[in-house]
């Protein structure tokens, strides 16, 4: 794809999502796209929401459990980035029903860096030393593509279908913690509907951390000190909507809840 292409698209969907109507897949209308060019329109997604004001907070691997790669139709991982207009905190109402098109709601350990992680070579010891603390999170993610038809390069371009994210009420460190073992119990509206444990992400959250660290340091991108990283989804993914309430508790790291509005 030329440049003049890939920024089309990336301004394509950035419309999409400001205006919360979904187009339809890339895919179907150009498909001689790669997953590099994917990469590119996700860019020039990301440009718009920086000039619109938005700062890059953190990162966050999407498509790392076989649940969610199943329900998608999508094999192999991805990620995307995080702006300070994604980040709610605990007890704050979510807004979905006046941001998102197609909200799904997933549980995951989210990492809080205390140093850069530049790959490759990154292993899990070095993520460890460079984690500062792990904390339980909800994302709920989006899509700009009409009925969540995705390949590979829509989810990829369209941000890894970030939406919005929010924080639990602790913070341990991920030494005090089994994080391949460590399970999660997943409620909503009161009633449990999933259960996953931290092997369910490539087998640790950890190796998704240092996927993402040696896939970024292939383009010159380190993950940096202070950011937020999620980890990827640990359950399937749950449709949502306004009225909703959500709530997950991870085993030695707390809880996290999450009411939409």
């Amino acid at each position: 794809m030329n440049k003049e292409l890939i920024q089309s698209c990336g301004d394509e969907l950035y419309q999409a999502m400001v205006e919360r109507k979904a187009i339809r897949p890339l895919t179907e209308r150009h498909s001689n796209m790669s997953v590099e060019d994917a990469y590119q329109i996700s860019l020039r997604m990301l440009e718009l929401r920086l000039a619109a004001g938005e700062r890059v907070i953190g990162k966050k691997i999407g498509v790392t459990s076989k649940a969610v790669q199943d329900m998608l139709n999508v094999h192999q991982p991805d990620f995307g980035y995080l702006t300070d207009k994604m980040a709610f905190s605990q007890g704050e109402e979510m807004p979905i029903s006046q941001l998102l098109l197609q909200p799904r709601a997933e549980g995951e350990i989210a990492f809080i860096l205390k140093k850069d992680l530049m790959g490759p070579g990154v292993t899990n010891a070095d993520v460890l030393a460079a984690t500062d603390c792990v904390m339980p999170c909800f994302e709920v993610v989006d899509s700009r593509i009409e009925d969540w038809k995705i390949k590979i390069q829509d989810t990829v371009a369209d941000n890894a279908s970030c939406g919005l994210f929010i924080l639990g009420d602790q913070a341990v460190s991920p030494t005090k913690v089994d994080l391949a073992t460590c399970g999660m119990v997943v409620e909503k509206n009161g009633s449990v509907i999933s259960t996953g444990a931290g092997a369910a992400a490539l087998g640790s959250p950890v190796n998704c951390v240092a996927w993402l660290a040696n896939t970024l340091g292939h383009f010159g991108i380190p993950l940096k000190a202070g950011e937020v990283i999620l980890s990827g989804s640990l359950v399937p993914l749950v449709p949502v909507k306004a009225g909703d309430h959500m709530s997950l508790s991870i085993g030695g790291m707390g809880n996290a809840s999450v009411r939409f509005v």
